[in-house]
């Protein structure tokens, strides 16, 4: 457990060192909304112009409305914690109202991430939008 400790203090070091906020710190570190989703009802995958990878799984009541969301990400920890925070800004609003969400939305919960990373912020943004529209348009 100390050894764990150590290890999260430590990157957590690094990653404030590199320009990343607390909150993006946090995001990257606890990975809350890291993994799959059983019988989502999409999953979709973009690729980012850094070669990172996402894939988003939505999951919306009969309303239309997001009740949980989950990515797989293969990236860096711009990736990581942009899009742990494009979810906490997603879930429980309607797919319309998600839509909305946008780069500066994801910006200001991270509160700082590294310039050359703001692309990860766009990434994660335009993949829950993805998902978002495939979704609808296999609904209609």
């Amino acid at each position: 457990m100390a050894t764990e400790t150590t290890s999260s203090n430590a990157e957590r070091k690094m990653l404030a060192e590199a320009g990343y906020a607390d909150p993006a710190i946090n995001y990257y570190l606890e990975k809350k909304y890291m993994g799959q989703i059983e019988n989502a009802d999409q999953v979709s995958e973009k690729i980012g112009s850094c070669g990172d990878i996402m894939k988003v799984y939505l999951k919306v009541d009969e309303n239309e409305i997001i009740d949980d969301v989950r990515y797989e990400i293969t990236g860096c920890a711009g990736a990581i914690s942009a899009a742990m925070a494009a979810v906490d800004l997603v879930k429980g609003r309607t797919l319309d109202e998600a839509m909305e969400i946008n780069d500066g939305n994801v910006f200001r919960v991270l509160e700082n991430i590294p310039e050359k990373k703001h692309h990860c912020i766009q990434l994660a943004v335009k993949t829950m939008h993805l998902g978002i529209e495939e979704l609808k348009s296999r609904k209609n």
